[in-house]
């Protein structure tokens, strides 16, 4: 579903993303674990159209993200790690906007945004003015909206980060489902414990540079990764 291939992004002098290249298929739970500062939300960001690159290529469902962006973002939702909401909407102004840009129909949406809103107990808030939520609402209200248009990759950054133990259980629960759906989720952490709990996959990324790429099992089983688990143990 999503190929980065040989991908490279540069910050002047200094290589944020060196040569990485990472496949994710349909119904995997790919988890992308690396310290803070490793080059995680810079490769997420190249894979969702935000950054320019260097080097390489980064296709979605067989489609270039920068010869054909609007194809690729159409299949994709993308959740940072601190979502940059319009703060003047309501919470349901702000859904309905999302559901206009992907043409989603009136029935569907309400629907959906009712469906999302309950679970993650955000209802009784959708009237309120964004600038009102807090860090934990906001990103609930991002989580709905990543899912309002079904997409078939869903792409996180940091995504528990805010989020109560409820609403992230929760959200671990969606992201199984959708991939047995048949959709795909790619998202970073510097969690080791989310990771062996969620994926099905995971990539090792230090300095910008793919150090391994396997299940948790093969990962952990590494010898020579015990200097990088002691480093993102200690954050």
């Amino acid at each position: 579903m999503l190929k980065i291939e040989h991908l490279t992004k540069t910050y002047g002098e200094k290589k944020a993303v060196d040569d990485l290249s990472l496949h994710i298929q349909m119904g995997e739970i790919f988890g992308f674990i690396g310290h803070n500062g490793a080059g995680k939300s810079t490769t997420l960001k190249c894979a969702v159209g935000i950054l320019q690159f260097d080097a390489g290529t980064i296709t979605i469902g067989g489609k270039d993200i920068r010869v054909d962006p609007l194809a690729c973002k159409q299949e994709l939702a993308y959740i940072p790690d601190n979502p940059d909401l319009y703060d003047f909407m309501s919470g349901i102004k702000y859904l309905n906007f999302i559901a206009d840009i992907f043409a989603i129909p009136a029935a569907v949406r309400q629907e959906r945004i009712r469906k999302y809103a309950d679970l993650f107990e955000l209802t009784a808030d959708l009237a309120q003015p964004i600038s009102a939520y807090s860090h934990g609402m906001k990103q609930k209200l991002a989580v709905i909206a990543a899912w309002l248009h079904d997409p078939k990759l869903i792409i996180m950054d940091e995504p528990f980060v805010g989020l109560d133990p409820k609403a992230s259980h929760l959200l671990k629960e969606m992201m199984r489902q959708h991939c047995d759906r048949g959709g795909a989720i790619f998202f970073s952490t510097h969690v080791l414990e989310v990771a062996e709990k969620l994926c099905d996959k995971v990539a090792i990324i230090k300095q910008g540079r793919l150090v391994k790429v396997g299940t948790m099992e093969e990962v952990k089983g590494d010898d020579s990764l015990e200097e990088v688990f002691l480093e993102l143990e200690a954050e």
